[in-house]
Order: structure tokens, then sequence, then C-alpha cells
């Protein structure tokens, strides 16, 4: 479990890591989506309510249900704040649920559409984690059921998750230029490591959206939701969300083909969490507070969502569509020449952020 750092220091910590995974993962830069996306203007969402509960300082996941919400926090330091929470439409806790062993780093949710509640174990700033975990846990239940799952290709950032209509999960990579997508290979199993397969690749517009981390916040996803119909899933960088219709229920088709809806989320402190409102109309999200002032309160933002045009749908490429598998490249990664340049420009870029976070005195702290 990464050791958590507090005041400015976290913060530089987690730009110096976005930067650096910008230099050590970036295949091309952002902006290779197809074709040009509809953009919202920029205008700060409008709020819900505040989460008074002094537990809930690092919020990195949050859904809505259908009285409320449900939230976990970032990896806590504190047992007390390693919970899964449920809260009110007010954004009172009314209930808390206790994992039965610690968890390492959970970085989103999702709620499907029977209710259960998943919850991503899947962060791993340092990428030494050999198993990421998936926790369960049905509606009304008291404890969730653990499940671990192994990436084929070696360990990855994440903090993104998405539901899909049949209830399996998908994991997004935290990385700039082209995010890769994953989930299970097999049923899931208590008490046994099922394989990841991958199974596509998500490459996000960019933007010139305000946000505490610069270039590098505009490039990396921190969290993902589904709509309530299934028809719709949402990815969040510390900037952005970026909406995608899903025809026919196939959401990694929809990631990998789809040009998307961009609402930016301008001048969040630390934003990781993205939901829809339970008409679906809204985007929701909520913001970590550790570093800032004392006294300020996690705030739910509410984003008006556009109607959908009908120009939105995936595109037809025409080469043929890769296969999806543990084994299978993408289309994206065979780049030619000018991803390259693109490329190594961006990585460039991100490596000069990263020695001017060095230069500040930033450092890795893990175990």
């Amino acid at each position: 479990m990464d050791i958590r750092l507090r005041g400015p220091a976290r913060r530089r910590r987690a730009t110096a890591g976005a930067a650096l995974a910008a230099v050590i993962i970036i295949g091309v830069a952002p902006g290779a989506a197809a074709g040009p996306p509809t953009v919202l203007s920029p205008s700060a969402g409008t709020p819900v309510c505040q989460v008074r509960d002094g537990r809930l300082n690092e919020i990195s996941g949050m859904a809505a249900t259908g009285d409320g919400f449900v939230m976990v926090n970032d990896s806590a330091d504190e047992e007390a704040r390693r919970r899964i929470f449920f809260l009110d439409a007010e954004c009172a806790v009314v209930r808390t649920v206790r994992y039965p062993s610690r968890p390492r780093d959970t970085e989103d949710l999702g709620v499907g559409a029977d209710g259960t509640v998943w919850v991503a174990d899947v962060g791993d700033n340092d990428r030494s984690r050999r198993t990421i975990a998936l926790w369960r846990l049905r509606p009304g239940g008291k404890r969730p059921v653990l499940y671990r799952l192994a990436y084929p290709d070696g360990p990855h950032d994440a903090e993104a998750l998405l539901v899909a209509g049949d209830g399996r999960p998908v994991i997004v990579t935290k990385q700039g230029g082209g995010a890769g997508l994953y989930r299970p290979a097999a049923a899931l199993r208590p008490g046994a490591t099922v394989p990841l397969a991958r199974v596509g690749q998500v490459r996000l517009p960019s933007t010139r959206t305000r946000n505490p981390f610069f270039f590098v916040g505009r490039a990396v996803v921190t969290g993902g939701a589904t709509a309530p119909d299934g028809r719709r899933v949402v990815l969040r960088t510390y900037a952005d969300a970026f909406e995608f219709d899903v025809p026919g229920g196939d959401v990694v088709a929809a990631l990998t083909t789809g040009t998307p809806r961009v609402v930016p989320l301008p001048d969040e402190p630390q934003g990781e969490s993205v939901t829809y409102s339970r008409d679906g109309r809204s985007l929701l999200t909520v913001s970590e507070t550790a570093d800032q002032p004392p006294g300020t309160r996690p705030t739910i933002l509410r984003y008006a969502l556009a109607p959908a045009p009908a120009s939105a749908r995936p595109r037809t490429d025409p080469a043929p569509a890769a296969p999806r598998g543990a084994d299978a490249p993408d289309r994206a990664d065979r780049g030619g020449p000018t991803s390259a340049v693109v490329g190594a420009a961006a990585a460039v870029l991100a490596l000069l952020a990263l020695v001017l976070a060095m230069a500040r005195g930033t450092g890795r702290v893990g175990r």
C-alpha cells in the first residue's frame, strides 16, 4: 500500500507520479479520438450538498443511488476511513460497511443494474502489485466479497471502473494518450486469482480546461460511471468528463470507436469521482479535500448534460477491427511515424513536468 503524503507534499507527489506515468506509458498524445467532439461551455458545477462526515475527505469513488449516494475513500491511513459509506440525499452518512480485510487502494466504485456495489481496489501508483481486487457488495449486504485479478501484461495504475449492462466490470487504466481497457477473462471466484484480458484502448480528445495539474491533469483517467439506462458511459480526468454512447450495450466498442461529448469540470481541487444522477440528465462529481484549507468540505457538484446529438455514434473505420483479447494488439497501438512523433513530443513535455516537480523536492514513498 502506498504511504499517502499529507499537505502540499502529497499533491506534488501526485503531480510527479502522473508526469512519470506519462513519460513511461504515453505512446501518443491525447487527441486521437475520432472526429471533433461536442464540447459544452465551461462552467462551475451547481452544488448539491456538502459531505460533513470527517471520515470522508479523500473521496475517490461515488455512485448515486435511489435514496442518496454510496462512496469510498482513496487508500486511507486511518481505519475509520476504510469503509463503504452510504449517504442520504443531503450527504449525511446513514450506514457504513467494513471490509473483511484491509483493502490496498480503493479508487472507484460502480453500482450494477441490480443494485450490487462494486468497489475497485485497483490503485497502484508504484506499479508494484501482483494482483488487484474488486469488492462486491450485494444489495443490503453486510460483508463485501473479495475477488482478485491479475493483468496479462504487468502492473498498471488504475482509478476508473465501469459496470457494463450485463454486470461485467471493465477497468480503465490511468494512462495519458491511450488508457487500457481490461475485464475478467473468466468468471470471478472468491479465493482465486482470475486473469484479466486487455480488450481495447481509449483515446480522449485534448482540451484546455483549467485544473491543478495542467496538461497532465487533462490526460489521465481518474474515474468512470455507467448511466442508469446503460446506454451511455462517462470517463473523467482531473479536468473534464467524456461521455460516450453505448449502442447495443457494448461498452468496449463504445470506448474504442466512439466520439465522446466533452463536459468541462474546471478547477476541481482533485477530481477523481463521477456518477450519473438517477434520472441520467446530469453528471455528479465530488473532489478530494485532504490538501485543502482546514474546514473545507467535499461538495457534490451537478453538471447538466446536453441531449445526445444524432451524430454521436461510433465511427466506422476502413480497416477491419482487431480481435479483442489478452494477446490481441489494439489498432491504435500500431501507429505509424506521425503517432511516433506526437508520442515523442508528449513524452518530452511530460518529462519537463517531471523535472520541474522533482526540482521542488518531490519524492516517492511507498512500500
